[in-house]
């Protein structure tokens, strides 16, 4: 049996029913309350948007509070790479059910990941037969670069934003992500901001924003 996910979400501004779902998918050593907080920002300009911010399904390893969704204190290729494949599962599981209860399609779908949370949307979201309306990722990086273009199922847009000071995911997995999507023909963006280290600022939050209401649409 998988690990069952849960965690805080937030309602569509509108009051009505959701007609569009976006996913935080929050990094290691955190929570979903971590990323929740972007919700209602979000809900501006996406009210008919319901925002699920689910816990990752394991205690960090590597410090005594917080979740991840694979352990990162071995960060080899393989390591990594055997990490997200045992993790995808249960987040794909998470996602069809509330697609399913919500009787939404992957096209209503966005996922926004930071750091680990970015590996799994990646991994998960293009990994899915039905393509997803978005992956916006901050932070984070493509595990299995090498195997993207032979075991890919569907080519969501991407925008990728990532800091160049940031000490914790380098910089250079930016590029590395970029031309791999790219080589695979994968519409991706990706936007360096200066002097940024390891996290979300305004103006990459304001064009990640203008990503998920272009893909997401009009209707929210």
């Amino acid at each position: 049996m998988l690990p069952t996910l849960s965690g805080p979400s937030h309602p569509p501004a509108s009051g009505g029913a959701p007609r569009r779902l976006v996913l935080l998918l929050h990094g290691l050593g955190a929570d979903g309350s971590d990323l929740i907080g972007l919700a209602p920002y979000l809900s501006r300009i996406l009210p008919d948007t319901e925002f699920l911010a689910p816990d990752a399904p394991f205690p960090c390893d590597m410090a005594p509070y917080g979740r991840q969704w694979f352990s990162l204190q071995d960060r080899s290729p393989a390591a990594m790479l055997a990490g997200l494949r045992a993790a995808a599962p249960i987040l794909d599981g998470f996602i069809d059910a509330a697609l399913a209860e919500r009787g939404l399609a992957e096209r209503d779908l966005a996922l926004l990941g930071f750091s680990q949370g970015t590996m799994m949307a990646l991994g998960v979201g293009l990994a899915r037969a039905q393509p997803v309306a978005g992956i916006l990722g901050f932070s984070g990086a493509l595990i299995g670069a090498e195997r993207l273009a032979a075991e890919l199922r569907s080519r969501p847009p991407v925008m990728l934003v990532h800091g160049d000071a940031d000490p914790v995911v380098p910089f250079q997995a930016l590029a590395l992500a970029r031309a791999a999507l790219e080589g695979a023909g994968i519409p991706v963006e990706t936007i360096a901001r200066p002097g940024l280290e390891h996290g979300i600022d305004e103006e990459g939050m304001k064009a990640g924003a203008r990503f998920l209401k272009s893909m997401l649409g009009g209707a929210g």
